[in-house]
Formats: C-alpha cells, structure tokens, sequence
C-alpha cells in the first residue's frame, strides 16, 4: 500500500533535519510530505497535504504545538498526533494524554526510540486501515441486500406479520419511507394463458413489471415488489378520494400494456387505508378484486370498492378456505362450480368422522357465517328470517345428503339474489347518471369525468357499467340526449341556432351544427325547414 503522510513541525530546523536524517521512514512505511517551523503554518500544510502522522513540538510561536493539536482533533479527527519536546513536565505530558495522543518523546530524540515508536504506529494504522475496509465491506454488502431485505420487509407486511412496534425499527433500518398518508395495495395479474405467440411468460410478466415501475411507481411514490407470481404496488395517496385518480390510470396502464406489449394485465385495487399495518386487509381486497375479471373482463383496473354490492368484501368469512371456496363460487362461479365447492367443503369438514359435539360446532359455524354472508351482502333469505336456533336444531337432525341438498339450494339461492343485487346497485348507478344528464345537460362541463366526481367512483368503472348496462358510451348518450332535445327546441321554438346549441350545452355554434348533421344527416336550420314543411 501507499506510505503513510508524515508531517514535522518544530521551530528548530536542526531538530527536523536530524530527525529526517536519523530514520530510514520509507523502510518503515512513512513518507514525510513536508515540514514546518510554527503552528499556524502546520494548520496550513495539514490543510493541503492531509497527512495520517504530524509529529510536533510543544513550544513555538504564534501556536504552540498544544493548541494545534486542539484544532487538528476539531478539524482533521483521524490524524494521529505526537509530541516530541524537551519540557520534561509532567503537565504537558497530562495535557498530551487529554488530546488522545499517540505518544509524548522528549528531546534529544533517541532514533531506536523514535523507530519503534512508529513502528508501532503503523501497525496501528494497518489495523484501523483493515477494520475501515471491513466496514465498508459489509456497508457495501448491506447496500446491495438492501432491495432484498426491503422486498422480504413489504412481503411480511401484507401477510400481516409485522407488529406496531416493530414498523419504526424497519423503516428505519431498510431506509424506507411511507409518507402517505394514506395507502392501498395494488395486484398486478398478467395472464399466463393468454400471452403473445413465441412469448415466455416469466419475461412478459417482468416485462410488464418494468413498465408498472416507469408508469405508475414514480407517480404514485408506490413500492413495488413480486409476490406470489403478481406484481404488487403499494401506492401512497393524499386522500381518500385520490383513488378514483389511481383506478383510472391503472385501467390506462392496462391498456396500455395490451396495445404495446400484448399482455392482458387485470389490476385489482383493495381498499384505501390511513395505517400500513392494514395493508393486509388491503390487499386481500386487491387479490379479490382481480377474481372479477371472469364478471368484468380482463384489461381494465377492478376497484374492490367500487364493485357492487358495496359490502362484498367485508363478508366476514371464517379462515376455512373450503367455506370460504364456496362463497367465492357464489359471487363469481357458475352453477356447478357453486355445486362442487359445497361438495368439496362437506367431504372435508362437516362428514369425515368426528365427535357429534365437534359436528355441532361445524353447523353453528357455517349457520353463523351463511347468515353473515346474507346480511352483508344484503340477501333476503326465508332461512335466516325466522328462528335461527330451530333452523339449527332441523339441520343437525338431516341425513348427509339431505343436508347436502339443503346446503346446494341456499347457495345456489344466494348465488341468483348476488346477481339480482348486483344488477340492481349496477342499474341504481345509470339511473343515477341519466338523471343526472337530464338535469345538467345545459352545462358545458357535464362530462364523463365530472359524472364520475359526483358518483364517487373511476372513470373505467363507470364507463364500463354503462357500456355494459346500455349498449354504448356515456358520452354517446350525453350527446344523443343533448341533440333530442335541441332538436325538439328547434321544432316548439323559433330561437336561433346558437341560442339552442348554448341551451344544450354548446358554447361553439359550429361545433353544434357539426355534430346535430352527424346525428340527423342535416343541418340545424334544414332539419327546422324540413318539419316546418311537412305540418303545411
């Protein structure tokens, strides 16, 4: 390695001479970078040369040898510092101890003193040299385990195994921020069947990972991370309300990547929360979310919120995942898939052998959580309308496949009124939207964006609420509406065309004549001519 920066200072040049003279410094490991006859012009040599050594003398003037080293310990903290002087005082030797130096050599200086003493020093310089590099080592090494270490951090988080007191060590420790204040997860589900023809689908899904990361990580300061074969963000809003924003630029980001990258992605989107430790409930939401698609249709962002009935995913399901199968197939499967996940549930909980007081349990259980089940999905059932405890009592008394029976029709029950429910929110929305066009159709702003502000909910949902309810596009029933009624105002009134096309909603005449001869094949002022001539 490189020599270790020696520098002297004593106001007798004799002294320095003799001490340069006297020890071989190369051998030794030293190279001494210059000399100096005062304090002050030491503190300027230390400035330009940052020597490891600086050997100095006690009393000199301007700044004698005790006061630079009170600064040189200020200022330059790792210089190692020795003093060599004739004042054989015990005082200056209590002062050199204070400012933690090396060693304390008196005058005349003995060479075999003088070489041992650094001789020791360098050893102690390798020494620190080595734990310094190993530091490093293991800063640089800890460095690049940081995104592994931050990764296993948000993994634990959204299985909930991170308590409330351990956030704060984490966040610090993995140099993470979550600002907020508010949070989600996101699911990023690439589809593994349909897939581009001659593409792997590992590398479409980490395809479509790097293009999350440029298009909606930086946005929405999310962290992101690859879990159970999903890509998972968890995106930081403002506010509550911000999450209509992020649904729609999910659902952009999925189109996006069908048209660029051929990927049919589904993003779900679990509920908004004020404390990362609810992420878990969060991105349950998100996993459910992305189930919709066979309902929705993939290539478009699901926001679990905003899927009807409201209450779906609050269903208080017990942790059985064959219970918990069944109410899955209830909301999205098809008859025989409701039909199997009861089967698959009976021959695993309620019909292997057990005691009759562990069978008992099993009913009240799933007693208990049917009727959560309806009630928070807001089902009517004749079965839960009257005496729960009779109701218990009759099914503890049936034969397996009587009960199977019994079991099959409530679900395939709740299977008809979910859509029946689900149908009715779905239409209680475009009713919603119409009124509300027939009311403020006049308003140049009326929009799809300023429909969904007042509905509270994303553009892609509405959007594909309505398409799917009406047959075509809100903003082609705003304008088919808009036209009806100037057309009808062009046939009962005598006011100009401009006064009409402002009444509908119109600020620009022209724009208004273009659009009323693309809907009527005519202009405003033909269409007006035309009845008027046919009531003559």
């Amino acid at each position: 390695m490189d020599k270790y920066k020696l520098l002297l200072v004593d106001d007798e040049e004799e002294v320095i001479q003799v001490i340069m003279k006297k020890i071989c410094w190369e051998e030794l490991g030293f190279s001494v970078v210059g000399y100096a006859n005062n304090g002050v012009k030491a503190f300027e040599m230390v400035e330009e040369f940052q020597p490891d050594v600086v050997m100095t003398d006690i009393k000199m003037p301007f700044m004698d040898g005790m006061e630079l080293s009170n600064r040189l310990k200020k200022e330059f903290p790792t210089i190692k510092i020795l003093f060599f002087t004739g004042f054989d005082e015990f005082e200056y030797a209590k002062e050199a101890i204070h400012l933690e130096a090396e060693d304390y050599i008196l005058k005349p200086v003995n060479s075999v003193e003088l070489t041992n003493v650094f001789t020791q020093l360098k050893m102690k310089l390798d020494q620190e040299i080595a734990e310094k590099r190993n530091v490093e080592i293991l800063q640089q090494y800890y460095m690049e385990s940081l995104p592994l270490l931050q990764i296993n951090f948000y993994t634990s988080l959204i299985e909930g195994k991170i308590h409330e007191d351990e956030i704060s060590k984490y966040l610090s420790d993995y140099q993470i921020s979550f600002s907020g204040p508010f949070f989600c997860c996101l699911v990023i589900h690439t589809s593994s069947s349909r897939i581009p023809k001659d593409m792997n689908p590992l590398l479409l899904s980490a395809s479509v990972e790097k293009q999350a990361k440029e298009r909606l990580v930086e946005k929405w300061q999310a962290k992101c991370f690859s879990y159970l074969g999903n890509t998972i963000l968890i995106p930081q809003l403002k506010n509550e309300n911000e999450v209509s924003k992020l649904t729609d630029d999910c659902d952009k980001f999925c189109k996006y990547a069908n048209s660029i990258i051929g990927a049919v992605v589904t993003i779900g989107i679990g509920r908004v929360c004020e404390s990362i430790l609810e992420l878990p409930q969060s991105y349950t939401g998100a996993r459910e979310a992305v189930s919709y698609r066979v309902i929705y249709g993939p290539s478009k962002a699901i926001n679990m919120e905003e899927i009807v009935p409201r209450e779906i995913n609050k269903s208080g399901l017990t942790n059985d995942s064959e219970l918990s199968g069944i109410f899955k197939m209830i909301r999205l499967g098809s008859v025989q898939e409701v039909i199997k996940a009861v089967d698959k549930y009976l021959n695993h909980t309620l019909f292997p052998d057990k005691s009759l007081s562990q069978h008992n349990i099993d009913v009240m259980e799933l007693i208990s959580t049917l009727y959560q089940f309806s009630i928070n999905n807001d089902i009517a059932s004749e079965d839960f309308s009257g005496d729960i405890k009779a109701l218990y009592s009759s099914l503890l008394e049936l034969e397996p496949d009587a009960l199977r029976r019994w079991l099959i029709d409530i679900c395939l029950s709740f299977r008809e009124k979910l859509i029946s429910v689900r149908n009715r929110s779905a239409q209680s929305f475009i009713d919603s939207a119409k009124e509300y066009v027939h009311n403020h159709y006049t308003e140049e702003e009326l929009s799809l964006d300023s429909i969904c502000k007042v509905l509270g909910v994303s553009n892609s949902y509405f959007s594909t609420l309505f398409k799917k309810k009406t047959g075509h596009s809100f903003v082609t029933y705003l304008t088919d509406y808009r036209m009806e009624q100037s057309s009808r105002l062009l046939i009962e009134t005598n006011e100009k065309s401009y006064i009409i096309a402002k009444h509908v909603g119109y600020t620009d005449p022209n724009y208004f004549s273009y659009v009323f001869k693309r809907k009527f094949g005519v202009s405003p002022s033909k269409y007006r001519e035309g009845h008027a001539e046919s009531e003559k």
